[in-house]
Parts: structure tokens; C-alpha cells; sequence
């Protein structure tokens, strides 16, 4: 079981308030009070996706070092895809959350496909691997759009996870360019927006799914 989903078997129906980081700037459910049931599956959101960008920072880390514990360290990273794809079953049933997941596979091997290219220096390959990568984007929100349409607009979804691939692009290739202070620039900036993005996931799937929470 995820850690997501271990959170959301809480079952206390207390009002709790959401701190203040934990306010959502699309406005939904994480803008006013929370029960306890939904801050925790709020919160479990915000880890998976925290996990996500962790450990593709760390990979990154690594491959521009040639690190020894590069292969460890995407293992773990594609693992967290597989947990975000558990997440969602229980809303969006076996099929879809199998789907996403190797979506999210799929992000990541593009990524890594893309620093190699990077790495090396080959325009050409840079830009083969840029437009793959970018389309995937386009396939995750576009799936995410599928499954709650009311809550996740296709426009909306499209620029959340452009951002997202625009803010991991720029912190591979300042880290492979030595260049660290805006590396750490960069990832500060990711790690604030993928909190929005978690934000709407899991907005999104407690308005859909209000009987649940």
C-alpha cells in the first residue's frame, strides 16, 4: 500500500485548518477548512509529488556527476511513478492508474533520454528527445483531463505539467553546465510549483468523489 493511500484510511471526521502552505492558489478544497480524512489525503498527494521531483532532482545529480548510484537512484525514481499510478486506482479504477503509471514511465525514460542527449551535446539528438518529451507531457494531462474533466480542464492540466518539464529542463541543464546557484534556483522554483500541482490533483479528486472523503 502507498504511502497516499495508508493516509487516506484515516477515518476522523474532525475540521482541522489548513496551514498555510497548504493553500491551494486555484482556489477548491484546499482554500478552506479540511476534515482530517482530506488533509491527509491532501498531504499524501503533496509526497508522492514531492517524492517524484526528490528523486529526479537526485537523478539528475548523479548523472551529471556519473555517480555510481545512478542506477539505484532512477530505479527509486521510477518506483514512485509506479505509486502515484496506485493512487489514483481507487478512484479511477486498475486500468487507469496502470495507465498513468506507465505514462509517468515514460516521462522519466524521455527525461533521461534527453539528458543524454544534453550530455552529449548533439543538437540534433537534443531536440528529437525535447519534442518526444514534450508531447508526453501533453499525454499525461490529457489522460488527467480525461478522468475528471471538470476539475483538471485540458488547457489547464496542459500548462501545469508544461511548467513543470520547463522548470526540470532548466535545473538538468544549469546543473550539467555547473552552473549551481541557479540550479538550486531552479529547483526551489519546481518544488513550489509542484505543489500546486498536487494541490489540483487532489482537489480535483475530492470534489469528484465528495462521499468518499
Amino acid at each position: 500500500m502507498t504511502r497516499l493511500l495508508a493516509l487516506v484510511a484515516v477515518t476522523a471526521a474532525v475540521a482541522v485548518p489548513v496551514a498555510a502552505d497548504g493553500m491551494s492558489s486555484h482556489g477548491s478544497a484546499s482554500s478552506h477548512r479540511l476534515t482530517a480524512k482530506q488533509l491527509a489525503f491532501h498531504d499524501g498527494m503533496r509526497k508522492l509529488w514531492e517524492d517524484h521531483i526528490t528523486w529526479t532532482r537526485l537523478a539528475i545529480i548523479s548523472f551529471a556527476a556519473d555517480l555510481p548510484d545512478l542506477q539505484d537512484t532512477e530505479n527509486r525514481l521510477l518506483a514512485n511513478q509506479a505509486d502515484i499510478g496506485n493512487a489514483i486506482k481507487p478512484y479511477y479504477g486498475r486500468a487507469a492508474g496502470n495507465k498513468l503509471t506507465k505514462l509517468l514511465r515514460e516521462h522519466i525514460l524521455g527525461a533521461v533520454d534527453l539528458l543524454v542527449a544534453a550530455k552529449s551535446g548533439d543538437a540534433a539528438k537534443i531536440a528529437t528527445a525535447k519534442t518526444a518529451w514534450y508531447a508526453n507531457g501533453n499525454q499525461i494531462a490529457d489522460f488527467l483531463h480525461s478522468a475528471n474533466p471538470h476539475a483538471w480542464g485540458k488547457k489547464a492540466m496542459r500548462s501545469m505539467m508544461k511548467i513543470h518539464l520547463d522548470e526540470t529542463l532548466a535545473e538538468a541543464v544549469d546543473r550539467l553546465n555547473g552552473r549551481f546557484a541557479a540550479d538550486i534556483r531552479d529547483y526551489d522554483s519546481v518544488h513550489h510549483h509542484i505543489l500546486e500541482m498536487a494541490d489540483m490533483l487532489s482537489d480535483g479528486i475530492m470534489q469528484q468523489f465528495p462521499r468518499r472523503f
